[in-house]
């Protein structure tokens, strides 16, 4: 395995170690699908998660591909979880989602009354 693979399995580790301490018992790294990537953690219905560790950071990279897994999937919700420099832990990490992901949790958790258009 190459120092870069090994990197990236040990961060989906991390974040699926993260999500079971933290109210995701289900939560578990998926298996590769190849051209119809799904994502790289699973067990969290509707959730899409795609895990970034790597020295330069692509945002908009990182959305295009989330933005494709999601689809995939057929999920409600997609985010990149972004290893930060000089962190170790998940929860000092970046996660990014796009504005149409944002506006549908914020109104699944009531911030927003009248529910969230799907654009």
């Amino acid at each position: 395995m190459s120092a870069s693979k090994r990197k990236g399995t040990a961060w989906e580790t991390a974040v699926v170690t993260y999500l079971r301490d933290n109210g995701a018992p289900h939560a578990e790294r998926r298996t590769l699908n190849g051209a119809n990537d799904r994502g790289d953690i699973a067990g969290i219905p509707g959730v899409v998660i795609e895990c970034k560790n790597e020295k330069t950071v692509t945002l908009a990279a990182y959305a295009d591909e989330t933005s494709t897994e999601t689809a995939n999937d057929g999920a409600r919700i997609g985010l990149a979880w972004i290893k930060r420099r000089g962190k170790t832990s998940p929860a000092h990490a970046y996660v990014l989602l796009d504005g149409a992901t944002a506006v549908r949790l914020l109104s699944d958790a009531g911030y927003i009354p009248n529910g969230a258009t799907d654009a």
